[in-house]
């Protein structure tokens, strides 16, 4: 199998994005703007450039909108050069990139797993990739891990391999997080204490979202896996967890449990996961976004250095005038 083979990428985008209500009740979460782009085409552009050529998205009600974005429209490209703005066309190159797109439909909001597993007549016998529509990789540049995990999932013959970042624990209980060799993270080499690198580890165990104090390590899942299609059988097999939920990441416990390879790759040094699952973390991304723009960001520093020297905060945190 060569790396090449691995061009295929299951992108959900079904979630009704409740905890960003107001600003989800008409549009997908996947589409709500990160600077100067919607979320979902940051993750787009990041698997185009890993070499994905085919982009099947899972959807479900409300989401036509995404599939009106990457389709070309020869209709705004001819009103932008007949008003004599040309250097708009820059803005829509994403249209010209070398991925397909397709897109069915998960009919009942039953889980990550659920949508994943929507995919399995259309993926065949292949191995493929799965990047969540709603998480950012890097800042203005994109992270490359898919195209190493790639790489590594050939090389190893996994069957499962994910990309990993360390989070702190009062955010553990948002991700599924990673047992890796049985290890403890204090009796780690030094060099992985921080980041385990572009080595990819054997994991022995992940758990959904675990309480307080009972992450296993300090490592979660970074929306970014690569399987073999044998995952398609542990989904089918799964029992409907919280909320009647089928969970990928139950799914990926099974696999282990079953002496499958399924292996952890941090992100590379620097890059961060930026979802925009709720309002703190949308927030977030977008000024994270913004402040480092290569056109605009400069503007936005400086103006955001003016806000916090003219506004202070009331003992509760709340932004007061000077």
């Amino acid at each position: 199998m060569m790396d090449t083979m691995i061009d295929l990428a299951i992108v959900p985008v079904a979630g009704q994005g409740t905890r960003l209500l107001p600003s989800t009740k008409s549009q997908p979460k996947e589409m709500l703007p990160v600077g100067r782009k919607p979320a979902v085409q940051y993750v787009v552009e990041e698997l185009a450039q890993s070499g994905m050529k085919r982009m099947l998205f899972i959807t479900g009600p409300g989401k036509t909108s995404i599939e009106n974005h990457f389709d070309v429209n020869p209709e705004l490209v001819i009103y932008l050069r007949e008003t004599g703005r040309e250097e708009l066309l820059e803005e829509l190159e994403f249209e010209r990139t070398v991925p397909e797109y397709y897109y069915t439909r998960q009919r009942r909001q039953l889980g990550l797993g659920h949508a994943v597993l929507c995919a399995e007549s259309l993926v065949g016998d292949q191995p493929f990739v799965v990047a969540l529509g709603d998480t950012i990789l890097g800042l203005n540049e994109p992270s490359h891990i898919v195209s190493a995990m790639k790489k590594e999932f050939v090389r190893l013959h996994a069957d499962a391999l994910v990309a990993l970042v360390a989070v702190s624990s009062d955010e553990a209980g948002n991700y599924g997080m990673v047992q890796f060799s049985g290890q403890a993270e204090e009796t780690l080499p030094k060099s992985h204490r921080q980041s385990l690198g572009q080595e990819p580890i054997r994991l022995t165990d992940v758990i959904e979202k675990p309480a307080v104090g009972e992450a296993p390590s300090r490592y979660s899942i970074a929306a970014r896996y690569v399987f073999s299609p044998i995952v398609f059988q542990y989904l089918k097999n799964l029992n409907p967890g919280r909320n009647g939920e089928i969970e990928l990441t139950d799914g990926l416990r099974k696999m282990i449990q079953d002496d499958k390879k399924v292996y952890g790759m941090c992100l590379e040094p620097g890059k961060q996961r930026r979802d925009i699952g709720n309002v703190e973390s949308y927030f977030r991304a977008f000024m994270e976004l913004a402040l480092t723009d290569e056109k605009y960001g400069k503007n936005m520093r400086k103006q955001m250095a003016e806000f916090l020297r003219d506004h202070g905060s009331d003992p509760d945190g709340k932004i007061v005038s000077n």
